[in-house]
């Protein structure tokens, strides 16, 4: 009985996280691509998402130990930083609600394009 009443409990826990994202997607990997109108961020699978910026989109910097991390802005997104983005989808275009990023580090990373 005890483990049944942990089953049920462990798959109530999941089942409220998987709510609380509703209709997001989470898109995480490298940026190839910065633009102030979208990015292109490379998957652990190798493939290339784009996903559209708007007014809206919240940037956050993660760094350290930090579970929250800083604001941010657009122009600390820079070519070869990992990110997670949560996106809402709309039509075939992904719109990004929050980009959370580690800092820039090393010769990969690059600023974004026209700044």
């Amino acid at each position: 009985m005890r483990v049944r009443s942990i089953a049920v409990l462990i798959a109530l826990v999941f089942a409220v996280a998987a709510y609380a994202h509703g209709d997001k997607v989470h898109v995480m990997g490298t940026l190839e691509k910065v633009s102030p109108e979208v990015v292109s961020v490379k998957t652990s699978d190798g493939k290339v998402v784009e996903v559209k910026l708007a007014t809206t989109t919240v940037y956050v910097m993660s760094a350290g130990k930090s579970k929250n991390g800083s604001p941010a802005k657009f122009e600390d997104l820079a070519v070869g930083q990992k990110v997670v983005i949560h996106a809402t989808p709309k039509g075939t275009d992904l719109i990004a609600d929050e980009v959370k990023f580690g800092p820039a580090g090393g010769s990969a990373a690059t600023k974004p394009a026209g700044n």
